[in-house]
């Protein structure tokens, strides 16, 4: 009989003839026991003061139950600044079966995730640890999860297709681990909010929910088009494709959701951009550097308060809607630089620029503004050669 089924065995016996009422369950108990002999405060964290076993465990820090079981975990201090526990996570949590919720604040706690977890679970958050391994086939059984939150860890392998349908999952942040293959292809599930950023994911831009609100797919290994995937996701108010090596063409009506933020810098995008219409939303961020556009400056894009559309090969004048929106003071950045602009309607008047504004259109062919506040990559070019601006006119 294995260790932890014998002491179940035995405290069984001990409370048998013991009143039932306002004592934790033999199991619980025994497990609640596992993981402080599992985990232990870091230098400057005292989370485990309180979890003395001569004294009610209900009453732990972080220790929550309903009737004579535990229904929550939320193991170490949560205050900002707190050094977090270090240890590992022991297989006895399986046999917490109505566990609900279970959370671990950043710390050094190392190791695989359990083989298996209670079945029960809706919220599983384990962020910012040294988690190791791959992510358990069994994670697919927890079909009552929302939210699954393995961020900041150093898991590997690839992520289960299972994982992301399970049937009540909204949330899945997966970001900034060491996941590989490829992003599983998802049509149909309730997901809100998919985070995979800083992977080594590969391959393309699969089919995802039209559920989605937010996406973030950044700095992977991706390449392939997204002309066809992105237009079903039309409920998305945050994307993040930035550095991958994803191509093609954008489509025009991801220029019509709800987007406040949306990030694309350092992909191999080209061609023409050709908004279907003008920024819904207000204000918004909106990061195209370091991409191979070409054409107009769209005056669709001109809503936004964020704008960043140097390093690629934009040409002619800027429209007049956006140049209105600068000298409004209605955008705090602007960024223009090293593209083919001819042209940005207030000339060098160093007065219209608004105090605060950040705009940057050196390495175009114009002379921009003499106050032009240039971040440190703009370089120090403040013009094209000329060769290359009418190499650029001889073409078009």
């Amino acid at each position: 009989m294995p260790r932890f089924e014998a002491e179940v065995a035995v405290l069984l016996c001990a409370v048998f003839f013991v009143p039932a009422s306002g004592i934790l369950h033999p199991v619980d108990y025994l497990v609640l026991q596992s993981l402080r002999q599992s985990l232990a405060d870091l230098p400057g964290s005292a989370f485990f003061a309180s979890w003395d076993f001569t004294a009610e465990p209900c009453a732990f820090a972080g220790v929550l139950c309903s009737r004579d079981r535990v229904v929550a975990l939320s193991l170490g201090d949560p205050r900002a600044g707190s050094r977090g526990l270090t240890g590992h996570l022991p297989s006895s949590l399986a046999h917490l079966p109505a566990l609900a919720e279970l959370s671990l604040v950043p710390g050094r706690v190392a190791g695989p995730l359990p083989a298996a977890l209670p079945s029960g679970l809706r919220f599983l958050a384990l962020s910012g640890n040294l988690l190791s391994g791959s992510l358990p086939p069994s994670l697919s059984a927890l079909r009552r999860l929302r939210t699954l939150d393995l961020s900041s860890n150093r898991l590997s392998g690839s992520v289960p297709p299972a994982v992301v349908r399970l049937p009540e999952l909204r949330t899945l942040i997966l970001a900034h681990n060491r996941l590989s293959g490829s992003v599983p292809a998802v049509a149909s599930a309730p997901l809100l909010r998919l985070d995979l950023r800083s992977n080594a994911l590969t391959g393309s831009v699969p089919s995802l929910p039209p559920s989605l609100v937010y996406l973030s797919l950044a700095s992977n290994r991706l390449s392939g088009w997204v002309d066809r995937v992105l237009p079903r996701l039309t409920r998305l108010q945050f994307l993040d494709l930035s550095m991958n090596h994803l191509s093609g063409p954008l489509p025009g009506v991801l220029f019509t959701f709800p987007v406040s933020t949306l990030r694309l810098q350092r992909n191999q995008f080209s061609g023409p951009l050709r908004p279907a219409s003008p920024l819904p939303v207000e204000g918004a961020t909106v990061d195209l550097s370091y991409n191979r556009l070409t054409g107009n400056v769209p005056a669709e894009l001109a809503p936004a308060g964020r704008l960043y559309l140097d390093f690629n090969r934009f040409t002619g004048q800027l429209p007049a809607a956006l140049v209105d929106r600068v000298v409004a003071g209605r955008m705090q950045v602007l960024y223009l630089q090293h593209n083919y602009l001819t042209g940005f309607g207030i000339g060098g008047a160093a007065a219209s620029i608004p105090a605060g504004m950040s705009l940057c259109l050196q390495d175009n062919c114009l002379v921009p503004p003499v106050n032009a506040a240039c971040p440190r990559n703009a370089g120090p070019q403040r013009m094209r050669p000329p060769e290359q601006c009418a190499a650029i006119r001889h073409r078009g």
